[in-house]
């Protein structure tokens, strides 16, 4: 096999200059570059990562830590779309990354620096992972290139992006009141994680900004799968006063409050509207189609590599949060709600 050392004997330039070559260095002249390159080509040579990732101290790799509640791995609904555009920069700029297991012995005494640095990788991509994890402050004072998904976490080489999540949850707000709906139900994030917060922060804001007044025990806490939108909206159902709409966290918690009040024997949209949020692929087989409110999961995972590899490559690039807009995708179970409407329930 040949190395570096053949192609400068056969060049008639050191090992040094041919290693700066290979590595893009511009303090070479051009005409050495296109004689080097030449002989590259003509001998088939191809460079060892691991011999270039020593010479530049650059792996080209970036770890990947996905964590999920929920245990559904990359099937998550909203976090394989993130990561799924994500890779296709990563990989387009040259990098490979490498997924970290959450099973691992040595999880509970090994940072995430001290495994990053384990592994040699070049820079941290963070989705899942939950705000009450005490490893986290460490990793943001680290010297690592590290971006993460709603997850805030912030220092001089770490930062974070995110949908607009109160702004998402005013609109869906707003887009109820449109349609007539004022006694509005809300299940909310029982984990305490930032969109989850951010969302009850938001409808909070859009009950105050349309003057409207909230029952206490209309707003519950769940988990954002379909199993506990669908125990919450039973426990809701069981109350003598029922609300018109039913504002979900989530869109997999709205899939299971649509069973819960079909259950009922009501009708989704016609005796309680139901809207999501997330706008997951998942939702294109599901009846009625539900209203939501849409997470642009592409240019999150787009935006967050590109911040990244920034991170990366940038010494004196000083990060600063990202955020991405929502957007209100109307379907079939938000209906107009007429006057006298109140859900079968009630009407005694």
């Amino acid at each position: 096999m040949a190395t570096i050392y053949d192609i400068a004997k056969k060049a008639g330039v050191s090992a040094a200059t041919v290693s700066k070559v290979l590595n893009g260095r511009s303090d070479v002249s051009q005409r050495t570059i296109e004689k080097v390159k030449k002989i590259v080509d003509e001998i088939g040579y191809q460079p060892s990562s691991f011999a270039r990732g020593l010479a530049t101290k650059k792996s080209k790799t970036v770890g990947v830590f996905f964590q999920d509640h929920l245990n559904s791995g990359f099937r998550h609904p909203f976090l394989q779309d993130i990561l799924a555009s994500f890779k296709d920069v990563i990989g387009a700029h040259g990098y490979d990354l490498m997924f970290f297991t959450n099973n691992h012995p040595d999880n509970h005494i090994e940072t995430f620096e001290e495994r990053a640095k384990n592994r040699n990788v070049d820079g941290l991509f963070l989705l899942g992972v939950p705000r009450t994890d005490p490893k986290l402050s460490s990793l943001a004072q680290s010297d690592i290139p590290c971006m993460s998904i709603d997850l805030d976490l912030i220092g001089p080489n770490a930062s974070y992006l995110t949908s607009d999540n109160i702004g998402g949850a005013i609109k869906a707000v707003d887009y109820l009141v449109e349609m007539g709906h004022t006694e509005i139900a809300y299940i909310s994030d029982v984990f305490g994680t930032k969109p989850g917060h951010d969302r009850l922060i938001g409808f909070t804001k859009g009950i105050e900004k349309n003057n409207l007044s909230v029952l206490s025990k209309w707003i519950l806490a769940s988990d954002f799968s379909e199993q506990g939108g669908y125990h919450t909206t039973k426990r809701l159902l069981e109350s003598s006063e029922l609300p018109t709409a039913i504002f979900c966290a989530g869109d997999m918690m709205a899939i299971g409050a649509m069973d819960a009040i079909r259950e009922k024997n009501l009708r989704v949209g016609t005796d309680i509207s139901i809207i999501g949020f997330d706008d997951i692929a998942l939702l294109k087989y599901i009846r009625p189609h539900l209203t939501t409110i849409r997470q642009k999961k592409d240019v999150m995972g787009q935006r967050a590599a590109e911040e990244l590899l920034r991170l990366m490559n940038d010494a004196n690039y000083f990060p600063s949060p990202i955020m991405i807009d929502t957007e209100l995708v109307t379907r079939e179970t938000v209906i107009q709600k007429k006057l006298s409407q109140k859900p079968a329930e009630t009407q005694i």
